[in-house]
């Protein structure tokens, strides 16, 4: 069975990383907007590396939960039939084991270069404008998809979500775009589709199921019956 999982801010949330998009979700007086624009980091860079540094440090205080785990126990079994698609740019996936993942909207752990266009891991802080290691000028900033910002490795999704048999979107309010549209597609070329979710998202219509509840309760359980129901096919 071919499965591609879409992942959002509420799997991370449960491990303590903050979604940003609460009613009080400001840093430092800043909305998110205010700091995840390409123009607000030509306007203020070192407010825009502040605000990344600071996420970046957090990492280290927070770890997977049972909801990464069980992602990670479901790729190890379906191998290349799965595909994981997060719009986090936290490392929690693949601290869970996940390798199949694709960071769509970016990644805290690495940097772009402005100078020479190239990606690279990075795990300190860029708010003292470091030089780029590939090409020595000081332009690096967060690779991460800004608002306004074309996703990353698009073509790949969008091509797993044709053959897609079962997709499945956690943690996600079905707001933001093109994630959510992602549903449409997968079910435009038959695939079931199925949320889990704390309360029911924006595109819920377009699920065939939809689970309210917590991703540490229900992702595990949803994975322990998708199993079951292959018959064990895995061992």
């Amino acid at each position: 069975m071919r499965v591609v999982v879409l992942t959002g801010a509420g799997v991370s949330a449960e491990s303590g990383v903050p979604t940003f998009r609460d009613a009080d979700g400001l840093w430092e007086g800043h909305r998110v907007e205010d700091v995840a624009t390409p123009e607000a980091y030509d306007y203020q860079p070192s407010v825009v590396h502040r605000f990344y540094d600071a996420r970046r440090a957090a990492l280290s205080g927070v770890e997977p939960n049972p909801a990464h785990r069980a992602l990670a126990r479901l790729e190890d079994l379906l191998g290349d039939d799965f595909l994981l698609v997060t719009q986090n740019i936290d490392d929690l996936h693949e601290r869970a084991g996940s390798a199949r993942v694709v960071h769509m909207h970016g990644e805290l752990l690495s940097a772009l270069c402005r100078g020479c266009g190239q990606r690279m891991p990075w795990e300190g802080e860029m708010s003292g404008h470091p030089p780029c290691p590939r090409c020595g000028v000081s332009e690096l900033r967060p690779d991460v998809v800004w608002f306004g910002e074309i996703p990353y490795d698009m073509d790949r999704i969008l091509e797993a979500l044709t053959e897609a048999e079962l997709f499945v979107s956690i943690g996600t309010s079905g707001v933001v775009y093109p994630a959510a549209g992602f549903v449409h597609q997968a079910r435009m070329h038959g695939a079931r589709t199925l949320e889990l979710n704390l309360e029911p998202s924006e595109g819920v219509s377009m699920f065939h199921e939809s689970r309210q509840g917590p991703a540490g309760t229900l992702v595990p359980a949803w994975v322990e019956e998708l199993l079951a129901r292959l018959g064990g096919a895995f061992g």
